[in-house]
């Protein structure tokens, strides 16, 4: 199972957390099984995003659509602060 790993900074948790809740359809028609949003304990301001896949090309496919069209404009990503970082991962040990 491939997971599609983002991370970034952001202005804040609530704006953040709105621009993806309207993404839920898009997610779930692009093949998302589950999701983790996580932040770092001592750093509100930034990001951690697991996105699972049955397989890497509906992940790569993903990424295309965050990289191309939604990180793109300001509109469609309200609360981004800099640039993402996102990587298909593959489990290498449980």
């Amino acid at each position: 199972m491939p997971t599609l790993h983002i991370e970034h900074e952001i202005t804040d948790l609530a704006t953040w957390l709105g621009a993806f809740n309207r993404f839920t359809d898009a997610r779930r028609d692009a093949g998302v099984t589950a999701h983790r949003v996580s932040q770092p304990v001592e750093d509100d301001t930034y990001i951690y995003v697991q996105l699972d896949f049955d397989d890497v090309e509906a992940a790569e496919r993903f990424k295309g659509f965050l990289e191309t069209v939604i990180w793109k404009t300001p509109e469609a990503s309200p609360g981004l602060a800099g640039a993402p970082r996102a990587r298909i991962l593959r489990a290498v040990a449980t």
